[in-house]
């Protein structure tokens, strides 16, 4: 199964203008600094316990981060903004369409912290389904009041710069709006003294064991595959079989961290979603886009230097994404992080 000729269809002009990174609340405090620290190093020694994290399949490397929360931050992917910092240090990697065909990630942590992380951006309406099932910790930069508030009615608990506004910084070395960062520890620390708390996450994927390989229904050999999401975003993942990972380039350009690492990422789901039109449009005029992760359809699978085919479904906004083969069985995912693309209905995929 093959998904080509695809299109990301236009959307009506808005008539309701709204700045995407404007907020109703008031400016929010922000230290300048003028450069970041370092990522951590991308290798973690395992130590000998029980307990799986549900979002990695993975040992934790501090057993006591068992019960905490998830943090869901919001990281900018315009070009401006690369190279990001704390993204290899996510367990979760969403990525949704956003206006002007680019790209804006969630980045999901729970297992590991990120000692510099951002450049952290605004929440968009498709955010509130793919965080909610997380219950948990939601790190941003402000919004459109309604996207705002529909974070906030989905369960998850704001942790965002105009609540917790000591815990983000922002770099004179960068343009804003490409300059604002935080850390998890920061994020966690300020949460727990200003008294806000949530519970552990959910599974998210099933895993299998380390070391097996991708038995899913239909699952073929390849080295790299194309999503071209939008013409303005063209990801291209490519099997590094020394590493056991998949690396990306975005429109020919290699992805990587502020330390030259390559982004990268176990596993790689690609969901075909219906994206529409909010009526919000950015201050450049470009309509802002939803992507309804709630019901179902397609997804491809990239796991383990093999594609399969499959379905998604999501009954409730609250609901844990299920994901099944062609054969209407589970798929079992490599143990590690996992990349999860929002792609339009008809998005090309292209294999090689």
């Amino acid at each position: 199964m093959r998904m080509r000729n695809g299109y990301w269809p236009l959307l009506a002009v808005g008539v309701l203008a709204a700045s995407c990174g404007a907020s109703s609340q008031a400016k929010a405090p922000a230290t300048t600094t003028t450069s970041a620290k370092s990522d951590l190093t991308t290798t973690t020694t395992q130590v000998a316990n029980t307990d799986l994290s549900p979002l990695t399949g993975l040992p934790y490397s501090n057993p006591s981060d068992v019960t905490r929360p998830a943090i869901a931050a919001k990281i900018d992917n315009a070009p401006q903004a690369w190279p990001q910092s704390g993204l290899l240090h996510a367990d979760v990697i969403y990525e949704e369409m956003v206006e002007g065909g680019l790209t804006r990630y969630m980045a999901v942590f729970q297992s590991h912290n990120a000692a510099v992380l951002g450049p952290i951006r605004s929440v968009r309406a498709s955010d509130a389904d793919i965080a909610a099932p997380l219950h948990g910790f939601f790190a941003y930069s402000g919004g459109i009041p309604k996207f705002v508030s529909d974070i906030r009615a989905s369960g998850v608990k704001d942790i965002g710069v105009y609540v917790l506004g000591n815990a983000y910084y922002r770099l004179s070395s960068r343009p804003a709006p490409h300059n604002l960062y935080t850390s998890t520890t920061t994020l966690y620390k300020d949460a727990a003294a200003a008294g806000i708390t949530a519970g552990p996450p959910p599974k998210l994927f099933d895993f299998r064991k380390q070391g097996t390989g991708f038995t899913a229904s239909g699952a073929s050999s390849l080295s790299s595959v194309t999503v071209d999401i939008s013409g303005s975003a063209v990801d291209k993942w490519t099997w590094d079989p020394s590493r056991g990972y998949w690396t990306k380039t975005i429109n020919g350009v290699p992805q990587h961290n502020n330390t030259g690492i390559p982004e990268n990422a176990q596993n790689v789901i690609v969901e075909f979603v219906r994206y529409t039109n909010t009526g919000f449009v950015d201050p450049a005029g470009n309509p802002v886009p939803q992507a309804h992760s709630v019901g179902s359809g397609n997804a491809i699978f990239l796991s383990g230097g093999k594609e399969a085919s499959g379905t998604w479904s999501k009954a409730s906004e609250s609901s844990v994404t299920k994901f099944r083969d062609a054969s209407g069985q589970k798929v079992y995912l490599a143990p590690g992080r996992t990349w999860v693309e929002f792609a339009p209905i008809g998005t090309p995929v292209t294999p090689s």
